[in-house]
């Protein structure tokens, strides 16, 4: 996956350039990837799917993690780990980052300011705890999440959710996994 550089050599914006503002001139930051595009396709399926804590069934029920397992049952298959039982609050108790370590095994880890549409996002909600919330980018300003009490929504990634992001991952290319599990026996 090309998250890293300009697409067709096209220039990254300069540093602290607001990216609406490349944008808003068309400039294209990287080149999509089948995977990449596939994951925004599925998890735009989501949209309207209502919150429910630790669900992940497209129209039934999702919270942020749940949404993005869904994502990952589309693209890769089963799920290759069962989260363990959480409790809402589970970060606020403190502890190691579970959630940042778990993404870390299974997708490809990026800076976050390198994140594209279609790539997994890491939220910590209060300094001094864990991230506990993700969601998967739609835009340079946008992401599909679960919104707490709501629905799985698609909303403007401002400067309150820019603050709080700490760190990104992409969904491993779905070829490349088939071609590494060799042929079937």
């Amino acid at each position: 996956m090309s998250h890293g550089a300009g697409g067709a050599g096209v220039p990254l914006p300069p540093v602290g350039e607001d990216d609406r503002e490349a944008v808003r001139r068309g400039q294209v930051f990287a080149a999509e990837t089948p995977t990449s595009t596939a994951a925004l396709h599925e998890a735009r399926l989501w949209l309207g799917t209502p919150y429910q804590h630790q669900a992940s069934l497209r129209g039934v029920g999702c919270d942020c993690l749940g949404l993005v397992r869904g994502v990952w049952r589309a693209l890769q298959g089963p799920e290759p780990e069962a989260p363990p039982p959480y409790r809402p609050d589970w970060a606020e108790l403190g502890g190691r980052e579970l959630l940042a370590e778990a993404l870390a095994r299974r997708l490809i880890p990026l800076d976050p300011a390198a994140a594209r549409p279609g790539d997994v996002l890491l939220f910590r909600m209060a300094p001094d705890v864990p991230a506990k919330h993700c969601a998967i980018a739609s835009a340079p300003d946008r992401m599909i999440h679960a919104y707490w009490g709501r629905a799985c929504v698609e909303s403007w990634r401002g400067r309150w959710w820019r603050e709080r992001l700490v760190a990104a991952f992409a969904f491993p290319d779905t070829l490349s996994q088939r071609e590494r599990a060799g042929p079937a026996a």
